[in-house]
């Protein structure tokens, strides 16, 4: 959420920065509203202290024995006209306050002017994605997933519906010990575990901006008023909402397995098939509160966290930094990592990481006590995927491919996987169905 106070003191700087994002978006009718209020506020207090002097007036009178009817009337009159504006204040306020909402947050300087997706600056890759593979035609995640027994898609439209799966023997395995692998190795850098819920309310989903703007891409338990998360980001953001941290608690660094669900609802035929673009999918989150002149530093760590992992596996990606114009709703600035598909001779994204300023902050109400000042100030929220793990199987049966029959298990993984079994075969699965 933007600071009520920069849309009223600083317009055309809070204009120009939102039109990076898109042209269309303006705070003109917020500011409109604003003035209303403000108006309107003057206008009450104004009455308010005329009603005041006008009881001093009455009290006056009636100990001097005089008539106090015609002044006592036009006191109901105050009275009457004072609550009309509150009520038209609290309806100003109530407008204003859902376009504030609705507004995305402001992207920071350093985030690259750009429309849309095709503006993204690709910063650097990391390893030869053009390296010959054992493979040299490797099929993609979604064939040679189904000739292993590993991935089964048709049972998973079966009990479900499309863009649901099933993942299935040393497939699970495998998508286990990722879970495992990369929570082990962010804990080893100073992140706390956290296992949180998997359904929030609607205020915990308001707070890290999903709604109220997304709410089409959510699942949501109508009885219940409780939505499936949508990304661990959801609770474990919130788990400090409306409260006031002392200095020397911060930062604090949270990681999280969690799956996560969405709707899609935007992305009608886009990555129809495989593990790219599912309804529910497991993900390993980085979630960072931090001070806001430590922010950018802890950017930048972030990112290295996450890219840790691709490297520690060795999949070759690629970071970009996306554009004004392409940046998350709640987003400041924002790095995604993609991973190599060699078989579809693109890079996918694996991890967006995000630095979000206060807006997350505002909007649950989390602060902190600044020790050189001692007052209250908004801490700024980070987070990150640590990574996709269906995307990094995917990856994996990619890049790691020997055969159409024969996937090779990252080293990384193996201390997490059973003894011995250091590949993926069609021969394996056949002999463990005996």
């Amino acid at each position: 959420m933007l600071d009520i106070k920069l849309i009223r003191e600083t317009p055309d700087v809070v204009n120009a920065a939102l039109k990076r994002r898109k042209p269309e978006l303006s705070i003109d009718e917020i500011s409109r509203l604003d003035v209303q209020r403000r108006e309107l506020l003057q206008e009450e207090e104004a009455l308010r202290s005329q009603r005041n002097q006008m009881t001093q007036q009455i009290a006056q009178a009636k100990k001097a024995g005089q008539d106090t009817d015609a002044i006592q009337a036009e006191t109901r009159v105050l009275a009457e006209r004072i609550k009309l504006l509150e009520q038209q204040k609290e309806e100003l306020a109530e407008q204003q306050s859902l376009l504030v909402m609705d507004l995305p947050n402001l992207p920071l300087p350093q985030t690259p002017d750009g429309a849309d997706e095709s503006e993204n600056v690709v910063l650097r890759t990391w390893g030869d994605a053009l390296k010959s593979r054992p493979c040299a035609e490797p099929l993609a995640h979604f064939d040679v997933g189904p000739a292993l027994g590993i991935l089964d898609f048709d049972r998973g439209v079966k009990i479900a519906q499309s863009r649901f799966s099933v993942i299935r023997g040393d497939g699970s395995r495998l998508s286990r010990a990722l879970i495992n692998f990369m929570l082990d190795t962010h804990t080893a850098h100073g992140y706390e575990e956290v296992l949180p819920p998997f359904l929030v309310n609607r205020q915990a989903m308001t707070g890290t901006g999903q709604l109220p703007k997304f709410e089409a891409d959510m699942f949501r338990c109508k009885d219940d008023e409780l939505f499936l998360i949508p990304t661990a980001e959801v609770p474990v953001t919130n788990l400090y909402s409306g409260e006031l941290l002392s200095e020397s608690q911060l930062p604090i660094y949270m990681t999280a397995y969690t799956p996560c669900f969405r709707r899609e609802a935007g992305s009608a035929g886009k990555d129809t098939r495989g593990l790219i673009r599912q309804h529910q999918f497991d993900k390993v989150e980085l979630v960072k509160l931090v001070r806001p002149e430590d922010s950018e530093a802890e950017h930048m760590k972030l990112l290295a966290d996450a890219e840790r992992i691709l490297q520690l596996l060795e999949l070759p990606y690629r970071v970009v930094e996306l554009c004004a114009g392409d940046i998350g709703f709640s987003a400041a600035r924002c790095f995604d990592l993609e991973v190599w598909m060699p078989a579809q001779g693109v890079y996918r994204e694996i991890s967006s990481c995000s630095v979000f300023s206060d807006f997350q902050a505002r909007r649950i109400g989390l602060k902190y006590r600044a020790e050189a000042t001692g007052k209250p100030a908004f801490v700024h929220t980070l987070n990150g995927s640590g990574l996709a793990v269906g995307r990094t199987l995917a990856a994996i049966l990619e890049n790691y491919q020997i055969s159409h029959q024969e996937v090779v298990i990252p080293q990384a993984l193996l201390p997490y996987f059973r003894n011995g079994v250091t590949r993926l075969t069609v021969e394996a699965r056949s002999k463990e169905l005996v």
